[in-house]
């Protein structure tokens, strides 16, 4: 089994910064791909940034230069550091990863819960 937690996701004015984490855990052979993605209610969820095992990273237009995807290899573990944040970036934001589990012939991509992230003055 794959587990992915977000946490740091907070009610922030806007302007302000946030940084969420994500920490991959189980039965994890190769931790490819590794993204961030936000859902608002009555909109289709949506890929913010991308990170790959090697460092390369992609950025949605909507939060390139505000947004930076990191991650700790080591750790098994993403964030998202946000800043200048604006009301439109209120979300939940997810993170998925791609995984090669113990046994597998091939990576499947796995999810956490979300964590909240609010932008309103």
């Amino acid at each position: 089994q794959v587990r992915l937690v977000e946490s740091g996701g907070v009610l922030v004015q806007p302007g302000g910064s946030l940084r969420l984490s994500c920490v991959a855990s189980g039965s994890i052979f190769i931790l490819g791909i590794m993204a961030w993605n936000h859902h608002a209610p009555g909109k289709e969820r949506e890929l913010v940034a991308r990170i790959f095992s090697g460092g390369n990273t992609q950025y949605a237009e909507s939060v390139n230069v505000r947004f930076t995807i990191s991650r700790d290899n080591a750790q098994k573990s993403a964030y998202l550091q946000m800043n200048s944040l604006k009301p439109e970036d209120t979300a939940v934001y997810f993170c998925s990863a791609h995984v090669m589990t113990f046994g597998a012939m091939a990576y499947g991509e796995y999810w956490g819960q979300g964590t909240q992230v609010t932008v309103y003055s």
